[in-house]
């Protein structure tokens, strides 16, 4: 291994032990936009909101028709990350300049930022910080800046940033059309006005959010005990009115569930990546092949609001 990738693994263990993700935030800024040489600059952005300067990074397509509606992602970081952080490891503007819509970053509160997921974690939680709120103005803000298409409004992110996406699920479901949570858990009591089409991916080996639920096997500072993937799955299959038996696929690297009949045409999915850790699914460190970028946004695509 070369001393770069030593440098970001050790990294992505001193993150872990704090209450979040792998992916550590770096002390340097490098450049917002991808390698992709048709892409677009991502901006930077800030909205005052709950007494604080909430900052996110926006990516618009550079082909985009000033007047045409673009579907709007939003990408939460993990705990101890940065929305910089996040463009990266997802790949997601690169993905927004290849598929017409728009990638937002938002940044989490602290000086080693978190989201208040509910139950989880650091700063944000500590400080009942109103990250939903903070979500409702800033979709306000980018309808008002933006041609975004209220219909088509979708939620990701890894490790707290999942458990924040869930959140949202459970208390923006009139407005939200889907969420993609990457080794997150549903653990707060949930109750949706709407469906919502949910798409999971979550490593069997992850050591940080346990796929059969359960605290985390090391961490210090915050420590729930998080529910298990199966329980998120249920929930939502329930909820969302969806057929019992999924359509199931299995390979060595990943076991897919599908649920479909869902109410309203939405959709419940679980990749369950074999022997996965806590990772963006396909990262060139992750281990594996799954192609969870360009997933979500398939699944994205498919599941507007009716």
């Amino acid at each position: 291994m070369n001393v770069r990738k030593r440098r970001i693994l050790l990294l992505g263990v001193i993150g872990l032990l704090v209450c979040g993700p792998v992916w550590r935030r770096a002390n340097a800024r490098p450049p917002l936009a991808s390698p992709a040489s048709t892409q677009s600059p991502t901006q930077s952005a800030s909205l005052e909101f709950g007494g604080r300067n909430r900052t996110y990074l926006v990516h618009v397509p550079a082909s985009h028709d000033s007047k045409a509606p673009l579907p709007l992602i939003f990408v939460l970081h993990g705990a101890t990350q940065s929305a910089e952080s996040a463009e990266r490891m997802s790949g997601m503007s690169a993905k927004a300049d290849q598929n017409h819509f728009m990638a937002v970053y938002p940044s989490g509160t602290g000086h080693l930022p978190t989201w208040n997921a509910g139950n989880y974690c650091g700063y944000a939680l500590a400080n009942h910080v109103d990250d939903i709120g903070f979500f409702r103005a800033l979709i306000e803000k980018l309808q008002h800046d933006y041609p975004a298409d209220p219909k088509r409004i979708y939620f990701t992110g890894i490790s707290n940033g999942a458990i924040m996406s869930y959140r949202v699920a459970c208390e923006m479901s009139d407005q939200i059309a889907a969420i993609a949570p990457v080794e997150g858990a549903l653990n707060i009591d949930c109750r949706p006005s709407a469906p919502v089409s949910v798409l999971i991916f979550h490593g069997t080996a992850d050591r940080l959010v346990p796929f059969n639920g359960g605290a985390a096997a090391f961490q210090f500072g915050d420590k729930p005990s998080h529910n298990s993937v199966d329980y998120a799955v249920d929930f939502w299959v329930n909820r969302d009115a969806c057929s019992p038996a999924p359509d199931h696929q299995e390979t060595a690297e990943v076991h897919i569930d599908k649920y479909s009949g869902c109410r309203d045409g939405a959709a419940v999915a679980l990749y369950a990546i074999q022997g996965g850790r806590h990772m963006w699914p396909g990262h060139p460190l992750s281990g594996n092949s799954v192609p969870a970028t360009d997933l979500i946004w398939s699944f994205f695509a498919a599941h507007p609001n009716p």
